[in-house]
Order: structure tokens, then C-alpha cells, then sequence
């Protein structure tokens, strides 16, 4: 008789590791979406055009997509316990000199390391993969997508703190946590019981349309999430004149959806399939994107709302079905399959708020943003569709 893919102790194991690796997660965003929140402040303050400011956004987002590359090969090579342990650590610098740099160049500096947390994605999919069957990947995967939620408290927290207690006790209070949560990791965590063999990228990369498919799908669910988690207290402040805590606590609603649907996705992908939810997902989001060109013009708060929330849970849904697809197409590669479909969905959230500021700035309107976003949609969804018809057998697998 086959043995089990996992021995009793680890079946016990695997929810303690869930749970961790949920947690570190949701600590690393957090720390990642620090400067969003405040930069309205910052471009009142330091009296900046909306690209610079949107810049000053989008500069974690591209250390934290390209670091995701490496990062996915040490953990393949380390194991996750050390790697995340070492990213938490390493975050709590930025995070705490957040507090106290006032210059746009010193912002831009601390954006840039801030940039490192945003690569724990990367750790965390090969390290919950490995502790799950196939059959509960997708919803094991769509629950540690749940640290996205990080991204909602950096929305609705960072505000408030900064108005009560000041930036240099924001600064402080993103390090600590992230100096605790290493050190809980570090004890408690323990690494998988079936880790991934050390993959070179080049055995992945050779993969060709089956790893780009996937890393295109990413970029436009996870990069549309990471966009316009950034852009939207942003988006919300000009166009309806919302405080930044009131327009922190909206965007952070839309963190929510998005985080939530993600385990929806995930767990539905198990189901019915990824490649079916993946089309439900871009028609809903495209349908999203075509309503906000529309109110772009005129935005009235009611129908804004509404699409926001449905676009929040289009993306999320999307992300869990992406990432069940990733362990099933390299299941003895996935760290650098993840490393690099991971840093393509973190490049997508790095473009569309630049795009968005230059646009804002040239034609005073935030509508061919969203006109990108739609067409994006009609690609993605075509892409779908034909891995629909061509899919036949199991995938071979990549190994190193």
C-alpha cells in the first residue's frame, strides 16, 4: 500500500504553519504599504506633481517584485523558516527610520527598503505548499494570500496613528511588531516535511508559455489589487475630498474584499477548476474597469463604491485561482516558479499608479487608466480560454 503524501505529524503541523505563515505575511504587507496611506500628506508637504508622489508609491513595489526572484531560490535552497525570519528582521529598519525621514529623496530611500518586505510572498507559497496535499493547496494558498491584509491595516492604521501619535511612533510600532513576529517565527515555525528540490531558474525559465501565462495572469490580478491598494485613498481624496483617515478606512475595505475573495478563489479553483473562476474573474474585472471610465467623468460615491468593492473581489478571487495553478504546473519547483510569477504580479502594481499620475497630470482625468485595465482584461481572458481548450493530461513537472 502507497504510503500518505504527509505522515500524521505533519497533517498536525500544517495549520500551526498556516497560521505563522498567514501571520509573517500579513505583518511584511503591512510594513510594504507603509507610504501609501500618507501620500497625500507628503505631496502636500513637499508640494509634489501626482507622478512624483505616485512614484514615491510605486518605488517599494519594484524592490519588493524583483526580490522576489531570489527570495523564491533561497527558500527553495534554505528552507522558509530562515528566509522569512530574515526578511521580518531586516523590514524593521525601514520601517522604524519611516518615522523620521521628512525629505522626498529620504522617502524614496526608505521606500526602496521597505521594498524587501514586499518579497515574503515569494517565501511563503513554496512553504505552505509543502505542507499540504495537492488536493488543498488552492485553499491552503488562498488563506496565506489572506496576509494581504496587511495592506488594509497599513491603509486604515497608518492614518490614524500618524494623527494621534505622530509618524515617529508609526515608525516604531511597524518595527516592533516586525521584530516580534521574527521571533516568534523563528521559534515555532518549523520548515515543511516535503521541501522542494534546489531549482535553477534557467530549468523554470525553459518552461517558456507555460510559466509566462501564468506570471501575465498575476500581473494583472495581484498588480491590479497592489494598484489600486496604493491609488485609491488617493483616487478617493481627489475626487470626493475625503480626509486621508476616511479615505484610508475605504481603501482599507477594499483590501478586505480582495483579501477575502482570495481563499474564495482558492477554494473554488479546487473545485470547479482555476481556469474557470480565472474567467469569471476577468469578466467581472473588466466589466469594473469600463464602469470607472464611465464615472471617471462624473464620479457619484454610491456606483464608485459598488465597483471598487466587485472589482476588490474579481482580483481576489483571481489571485487564490492563479496560485493554485502555480504548484500544479511546477509542484518540484515551486519557489522559483514563484519567485517569478510572484515578482511579474508585483511589477504590475508598480506601473499603473505612474501611469495613473502621468495621466492625472497631462489630461486632468484618471479614465485611460482604467481604459488600460479593461483591455488588459480581454487579453487575460482570451489567455484563459485557450488554456481551457488546450489542457490535456498532467503537466511535466520542472525539476532542478
Amino acid at each position: 500500500m502507497a504510503a500518505p503524501e504527509h505522515p500524521p505529524n505533519a497533517r498536525g503541523g500544517s495549520n500551526r504553519a498556516l497560521l505563522l505563515a498567514t501571520v509573517a505575511f500579513a505583518v511584511s504587507f503591512s510594513a510594504w504599504s507603509l507610504i501609501a496611506p500618507l501620500a497625500k500628506t507628503f505631496q502636500d508637504n513637499l508640494d509634489l506633481s501626482n507622478t512624483r508622489t505616485l512614484f514615491l508609491n510605486a518605488v517599494p513595489v519594484v524592490l519588493g517584485s524583483l526580490l522576489r526572484i531570489p527570495f523564491g531560490a533561497l527558500t527553495d535552497r534554505y528552507g522558509g523558516r530562515r528566509v522569512f525570519t530574515a526578511i521580518l528582521l531586516f523590514s524593521a529598519a525601514p520601517a522604524a527610520l519611516f518615522g523620521f525621514v521628512d525629505s522626498y529623496w529620504g522617502l524614496l530611500v526608505v521606500g526602496f527598503f521597505l521594498g524587501v518586505a514586499g518579497a515574503s510572498f515569494a517565501v511563503g507559497v513554496p512553504f505552505v505548499a509543502g505542507w499540504f496535499p495537492k488536493e488543498r493547496q488552492g485553499f491552503a494558498l488562498g488563506v496565506y494570500g489572506m496576509g494581504n491584509i496587511g495592506t488594509a491595516v497599513a491603509a486604515f492604521g497608518a492614518p490614524a496613528i500618524n494623527k494621534h501619535w505622530g509618524r515617529p511612533t508609526l515608525g516604531v510600532v511597524a518595527a516592533l511588531v516586525a521584530l516580534v513576529t521574527a521571533v516568534v517565527f523563528s521559534v515555532l515555525a518549523e520548515n515543511p516535511p516535503r521541501p522542494g528540490a534546489p531549482t535553477r531558474y534557467g530549468d523554470v525559465i525553459r518552461a517558456g508559455w507555460r510559466l509566462y501565462r501564468l506570471a501575465l495572469l498575476y500581473f494583472v490580478t495581484f498588480g491590479g489589487f497592489v494598484a489600486m491598494a496604493i491609488f485609491l485613498p488617493k483616487l478617493l481624496k481627489d475626487w470626493f475630498g475625503y480626509s486621508l483617515t476616511d479615505a484610508g478606512l475605504r481603501a482599507a475595505g477594499f483590501a478586505v474584499i480582495a483579501t477575502l475573495a482570495r481563499p474564495l478563489g482558492g477554494w473554488l479553483s479546487d473545485r470547479i477548476g482555476a481556469t474557470t473562476v480565472l474567467v469569471v474573474a476577468f469578466i467581472g474585472t473588466g466589466i469594473n474597469a469600463a464602469a470607472l471610465t464611465l464615472l471617471a467623468g462624473n464620479p457619484r460615491i454610491v456606483p464608485v463604491t459598488l465597483s471598487f468593492l466587485t472589482l476588490a473581489a474579481f482580483l481576489g478571487s483571481g489571485n487564490g485561482a492563479v496560485f493554485k495553478l502555480v504548484p500544479h504546473e511546477f509542484p518540484d519547483a515551486t519557489g522559483a516558479a514563484t519567485g517569478i510569477v510572484g515578482a511579474a504580479g508585483g511589477l504590475g502594481g508598480f506601473f499603473p499608479p505612474i501611469v495613473m499620475g502621468i495621466v492625472k497630470d497631462h489630461f486632468d482625468t484618471y479614465a485611460l487608466g482604467f481604459v488600460g485595465l479593461f483591455a488588459f482584461c480581454l487579453f487575460c481572458l482570451a489567455v484563459v480560454v485557450a488554456m481551457r481548450r488546450g489542457r490535456h493530461g498532467a503537466p511535466t513537472p520542472v525539476t532542478g
